[in-house]
């Protein structure tokens, strides 16, 4: 683990990101999930089919965290470079907790402290029961079926977040990322806006703990949006 946050400071300082193979499991440094107050968060304390966020693995790259009502089971996926992976099952005490980079794969929105264009829905006729929408687009993900496309222009799922869960202390940890990732291209992208905003362009790995916070409070302004 040492290592791993060693080489993760080495792509903080050099602005380079590492090339990662969609199918592989690509290790960041394990994180905590804790509330605002710093106490580890309990998996039993989300919500069902309510958003919460936090920022992982980078401080400034959001992270949807989902708590389901039911079993959440693999998924057989592909990306946009057509490497195929398979999205985690489910965490906690009834498997039903999974993770998703909240940077849309089309356009690369994401919430920020004002406002957000991509958030966490009920589904509508002909979808599933909750649906990531990004407004920006009009992509949908369907988070039950590791954030897999079901419309738009968005060229492949949401990257998956790994959780790790602890059944005697019902703790939570973020400890990588599985799928086609888009940090390289957001943080190009959004270089400036994030200098602006929080002091840095730049990659810095989030570090042994990550608050979640929900999604009322992670942004001020949340856009709904249809097809």
């Amino acid at each position: 683990m040492r290592q791993a946050a060693c080489v993760a400071g080495a792509w903080a300082a050099s602005g380079a990101l590492p090339v990662v193979v969609a199918g592989e499991v690509q290790r960041h440094p394990r994180s905590l999930l804790v509330d605002s107050h710093g106490s580890p968060w309990s998996a039993r304390q989300l919500g069902k089919d309510e958003a919460f966020l936090f920022n992982y693995p980078y401080t400034v790259s959001p992270v949807f965290l989902l708590a389901f009502a039911h079993e959440v089971k693999p998924a057989d996926l592909v990306t946009e470079d057509k490497q195929r992976y398979a999205a985690p099952a489910g965490v906690g005490p009834n498997k039903t907790i999974v993770a998703f980079s909240a940077i849309c794969a089309h356009k690369l929105m994401y919430p920020t402290a004002a406002i957000s264009f991509i958030g966490l829905r009920s589904g509508g006729r002909g979808e599933p029961p909750l649906v990531i929408h990004c407004c920006g687009d009009n992509s949908r993900y369907d988070p039950a079926q590791g954030a897999r496309v079901i419309d738009g222009p968005a060229p492949q799922p949401l990257a998956a977040v790994l959780l790790e869960w602890e059944p005697g202390s019902d703790h939570l940890y973020a400890v990588g990322t599985r799928g086609g990732e888009r940090f390289d291209a957001f943080f190009e992208k959004y270089a400036a806006k994030l200098e602006v905003e929080t002091g840095s362009g730049r990659p810095k790995p989030s570090g042994p703990a990550v608050v979640v916070q929900p999604a009322a409070s992670y942004s001020k302004q949340w856009r709904s949006c249809r097809a």
